[in-house]
């Protein structure tokens, strides 16, 4: 996997996938031109772990009409400010069974979502799923 950035203009950088996708990091705090690359991490975190839950919730039939995974996170005081806490919010519709969600989260934190495994290293990462109509 490669990835680049390339500095545009003051705080303001290119980043380009090695699938070919470009994301706009904007590394001044209003990020008005783009998110930050720590805003990006925590999106990355959420559309890890909804991309596993929803393999696993296909793979056992579940009838879910939809998934939102939405996180909070704190990070240190201090450079590096790493990720320090990260709450998860699953919500899910559909009449899936509650076992089949909590099973297909536990498996998406504890062997699937590698960037849960790499922020693990520094923060304390918990969840909780709501059920919607």
């Amino acid at each position: 996997m490669q990835a680049s950035a390339t500095w545009k203009k003051e705080m303001i950088f290119d980043s380009l996938s090695h699938s070919g996708h470009t994301v706009v990091f904007d590394g001044d705090s209003t990020h008005t031109q783009g998110p930050s690359p720590m805003e990006t991490v925590l999106m990355g975190l959420c559309g890890c772990t909804a991309i596993d839950v929803i393999s696993i919730l296909k793979k056992k039939r579940e009838p879910f009409n939809g998934l939102t995974v939405s996180a909070v996170a704190d990070q240190a005081p201090e450079p590096p400010k790493v990720f320090t806490h990260v709450k998860l919010t699953y919500r899910v519709s559909g009449t899936v069974s509650r076992k089949a969600m909590e099973d297909a989260v536990h498996l998406s934190e504890t062997k699937y979502c590698s960037v849960a495994a790499m922020l693990s290293k520094t923060a304390k990462i918990e969840f909780s799923i709501e059920y919607a109509d």
